[in-house]
């Protein structure tokens, strides 16, 4: 089995590290990705995700980036589900990042 992805965008939201009850540092970033095609206006849209970086990774991200950051994102893709208050099942997805590489020079 495998769950791999790999994005590579810019910062668009300084993450902010928080503390899980357990001591776990955490934060989420958004990274903006290009799609890979032009629109049919001729412009390159774009996606937006939510990152979330796990104790070191946080830290060094956190002490690294800044809003305009070019980032690569390795990682995987992680599934939950819950029930709303209607009970209905309600799907969600998190792209869990194992490791961040930094790939334009901190101004």
């Amino acid at each position: 089995m495998l769950n791999q992805i790999v994005l590579v965008g810019r910062v668009i939201q300084l993450p902010e590290i928080r503390e899980t009850p357990s001591g776990a540092k955490v934060a989420t970033l958004q990274l903006e990705v290009d799609r890979n095609f032009r629109n049919s206006h001729g412009e390159f849209e774009r996606d937006v995700f939510s990152i979330t970086l796990w104790r070191g990774v946080a830290e060094t991200t956190i002490s690294v980036c800044e809003v305009g950051s070019l980032v690569g994102i390795k990682g995987r893709i992680q599934a939950n589900s819950y029930e709303n208050k209607d009970q209905k099942l309600i799907h969600s997805f998190e792209v869990i990042a194992e490791k961040v590489s930094f790939l334009h020079p901190k101004s």
